[in-house]
Parts: structure tokens; sequence; C-alpha cells
């Protein structure tokens, strides 16, 4: 299949800039694809999922993709999406951002393969020297103000205000395609369908520079991917806890594989198309099943394996899987310590000084049972549940025979109210 039409047959073909050319020219030719990234933080997270993807899908399909960190233009901050000016970061900060999301993005994409390895590449490199006379003499001359106020990252912020520096971003953008363009047979930008006004405004930069005569230089393209949305009406990329990171000390694997197998029923195919590289017949496949047996949840369960796989690991895919299982059965004690750090990350905790200590006044100190009168009724009612097995002795001490890898005891009062004691 060519790689625009596996793309249209997922759902990830927002926009597109002279669709017929493109697809002669991704036929005829291998070339370069861009995508950007940021450094507003110190990781990505699933937002970015599908550019960085779809980077990865045009490199399987022959062409080179180049994964642009935004060293510079990370100084300036995108308009795009946002109601209110970015919090400018310092230089250092922005540098060591810029250099973790380039390892990241070496998750993602193949630099060492001989036939066409990825590219990742800092936009300071050519930014950070420009010399602001000759740049506004060469490159600002071809950027109406009437053009760049209609593009929807600015018109949209008019009414809130703009700052000057936000207000250059575009340019910035549009230099980097020419950028690339000329250094690195970059052909084809792409990005989410926010970026379609700085996207096309770097086509019409190229085509002012390099000539728009048909023939003069080969065209380049642009294209955009619709917005992630949550049928709940829920911000996609968001829990409780805030992002969903790329960085598992950000966001744990479990959390990360918890956060996909939750999607909601309608979302759940969708997301399939989006973010795996399982095949439109084995989706459809899932898809029945899940018609069939929603509550076996197959799809869900997929989707979360091969998502947490491809950012994580095999791995850490199955310490997710364990520690899911443990909780579910309740069976605790084979949960490794990583594993417990990262399933109980959220729960209530207590530190234990003493070696050894009395089950019932543990459970007083820790604030499980509001008394020592409710701890003896917690007990022998059975509701006292240590490393998932159930304590009824009211002489029972808790020691280092019942920590797990000698460092933590969890204890289950009731149903579903954990809690963690370190030692």
């Amino acid at each position: 299949m060519h790689i625009l039409d596996e793309l249209e047959s997922r759902g990830l073909i927002n926009q597109v800039t002279d669709e017929q050319g493109l697809k002669k020219e991704l036929s005829e030719n291998s070339i370069g694809i861009y995508s950007g990234f940021d450094p507003t933080a110190d990781s990505l997270h699933i937002g970015h999922l599908l550019p960085v993807l779809a980077l990865r899908r045009f490199q399987l399909a022959g062409h080179t993709p180049i994964a642009l960190v935004g060293g510079a233009t990370g100084l300036i901050g995108d308009p795009s999406g946002r109601a209110n000016e970015r919090t400018l970061n310092s230089e250092d900060i922005v540098q060591e951002w810029t250099n973790k999301l380039q390892g990241q993005l070496a998750r993602f994409l193949d630099f060492e393969t001989s036939e066409n390895p990825a590219k990742a590449v800092n936009n300071f490199d050519w930014i950070g020297g420009l010399n602001i006379i000759p740049f506004l003499r060469d490159i600002g001359k071809n950027f109406g103000l009437n053009y760049m106020l209609a593009k929807d990252s600015v018109s949209s912020r008019l009414d809130a205000g703009i700052s000057f520096t936000e207000f250059t971003y575009m340019i910035l953008q549009s230099y980097d395609f020419l950028e690339l363009y000329r250094n690195e047979n970059c052909r084809l930008q792409i990005g989410g369908s926010d970026q379609w006004g700085n996207i096309t405004a770097g086509l019409e930069l190229i085509r002012k520079e390099e000539g728009s005569e048909e023939g003069e230089r080969p065209k380049a393209f642009g294209a955009t991917f619709p917005l992630v949305t949550k049928s709940d009406g829920s911000k996609f990329g968001k829990s409780e806890g805030g992002a969903i990171w790329l960085d598992a000390e950000k966001t744990s694997p479990y959390e990360f594989y918890q956060f996909w197998i939750n999607t909601d029923d309608r979302d759940v195919v969708k997301f399939l198309y989006y973010f795996t590289f399982l095949s439109v017949k084995e989706i459809k496949e899932l898809e029945a099943m899940n018609d069939e047996a929603p509550e076996k949840r197959e799809a869900h369960r997929k989707l979360a394996e091969e998502v947490t796989r491809l950012v994580h690991g095999e791995e850490k895919l199955q310490q997710a899987i364990n520690i899911s299982q443990a909780l579910f059965s309740g069976d605790i004690k084979e949960l490794t310590a990583d594993e417990i750090r990262q399933g109980f990350k959220d729960v209530p905790s207590y530190h234990v000084e003493e070696d050894d200590k009395g089950l019932i006044d543990l459970l007083v100190e820790a604030g499980i049972s509001s008394s020592k009168r409710q701890a003896r009724e917690d007990i022998k009612n059975g509701a006292i549940y240590i490393n998932g097995e159930r304590s009824q002795e009211m002489d029972k001490v808790v020691s280092s025979n019942d920590r797990i890898e000698g460092q933590y005891v969890i204890i289950r009062r009731g149903k579903k109210k954990y809690y963690l004691l370190t030692f």
C-alpha cells in the first residue's frame, strides 16, 4: 500500500498540499520528511506520538525521517493552539531539554540503517548564529504583515494579545523548512493540524526563495494530522496525575499501560489505527472481537501492549502486565521491588523504623485503622491483607519474613484500600 493511502486508511491525513503530486513524488523518489519538536519540557508526551510514529512509517516506506528539535524555536515559543504566551526558559534549560528529546526520538527512528537512516537536527545550529539585519532583509521581506495576520496561529491570539517574539515564530519555522529543503533533500513537512499555517508559510518561503517556475527546483509539500480527541470530551494525553510522558521517570510504564487499557470504548479502535503498527486487517479483526464481546476488552489490551512495548520495551511491558494482574487478583507477593514502586506510587505510604512490629500497632501508626479497637475488629473481620494474603492473627508480628525483597510490605484494608509500608 502506498504510504499516503496507508495514512489515509488510518485516518491520519487531515490536510495535504497537492495530494496527487505528493503521492507521485513519494512513489518515484526517496525524500526527506521532517517534523519539529520544541523542547518545552524535559520529555516528550503522548501528544507527540502521532508525528513521531508518522516519521517511522515514512522511514519504513523508504524515506528519510528528519527529527528536528527546536533548540532555537524553543527559546521563542510557538503561539499555535495556545490562548496565552508561553513562559520563556533559559538557554541552558532549553539545551538540556533538547538533548533529552533527541535521546527519546532515537527509540522510534532507525539512525543505523544503511539505506535511509533517520537524521536528528537542532535548528539552533543555523538560527543561533544568524545576523539580524541580513535575516530581516533576505528572509523577512518574504512575509507580508497581512499574510501573517491571516494565519490561525496569529489571528486567534490577536484579542488576547501576542508578543512580537511569538509573532516571529512563523518566520523561524518557515526558515527551518527552507534550510532543510536546501541541505537535506527535505521535501515534506508534517505536523499537527495546528501547524498548517506554519507549514504553508514555509512552502511559500521556499517558492519565493528557490524559484516558482515549473521544473526550476523540486516541489515541496505539507501535510497535517487530525487533532486527537477523546469521545468523552476530556483532553487526550491527560490523566488525573497530569500529562502522560514518554519518560519512565515521569510516567511509569505501569501508569502508561493503564492509561491505554482504560481507553474509552468509543476511542479504542481509532487509537489502534493511530498509535500502533498493526495492519488494517488486524485492527478490523480486533474491532469485530470488541463488538462481539466488549467485556473481554481484547482491543484495549492489545492497544496497551502495543504502545507500551513501542515506548518502553518488552521488559517494562511485562512489568506493567505483572502489576496489573497482581492488583486484580490481590496476589502481591510475586511482585518485584521495582514493580511495587510503580504500582503503588500513589497509595498512602508509611516508613517503619523497627525491624519487627506488631500488626495492631502498625495498623494504627500507619493510619490504616483509626484505633487499636478498630484494628482488632478489622483483623477479626478478615479485612486486613498482608501482601495479598488475609491475616486474622491478633498477635501477628510483621517481620523481615513478610517483606518483599527486604523493602516493602503491602497492606490492604477491605477490597481496594492499599497502603505501602517501607522498611
